[in-house]
């Protein structure tokens, strides 16, 4: 059984039930999920799974929320070759950089050797039922470029 591994981080509540969508999503396709909060968590962990998740929120103006920015340091330098990566996360449409944090893992993990398994999926603040969608075809990208 695969392992899809989601590391998030959540200020308002916002990050983590999009993170809980993806499980629940993955769980459904009959994959073992583990969703911890990254301060819970080192980077490493990741190299003992098959798909590699993060969500994060994106703090004020672009920055990555301080909480995860120790992890964002620490993934850039693993080797995560013959995995897939997958990156999701909430921001607000208000400020310019809108989700730039998803971008910036998107970046970090390519750094990694991993394989892109789906597109990033952005939700403007809380998960509406077009985002859930989104979020559940992601997971279900992901798990399909894992079985390739």
């Amino acid at each position: 059984m695969a392992l899809a591994k989601i590391v998030y981080a959540s200020m308002t509540g916002n990050t983590e039930e999009i993170a809980d969508i993806v499980s629940e999503a993955l769980e459904n396709l009959d994959m073992e999920v583990e969703m911890n909060e990254c301060t819970q968590v080192d980077a490493d962990d990741f190299e003992d799974a098959d798909i590699c998740i993060v969500a994060t929120y994106t703090y004020g103006d672009g920055e990555l929320p301080d909480e995860i920015v120790d992890f964002y340091e620490d993934l850039q330098e693993l080797d995560l070759s013959g995995k897939i990566f997958g990156v999701c996360g909430s921001g607000d449409t208000f400020y310019d950089d809108f989700c730039k944090s998803v971008d910036d893992f998107e970046a970090a993990f390519s750094k990694t050797g991993a394989t892109k398994g789906a597109d990033s999926v952005k939700v403007d603040l809380a998960a509406e039922e077009d985002d859930i969608q989104n979020l559940e075809a992601f997971a279900n990208k992901l798990a399909e470029a894992f079985a390739e």
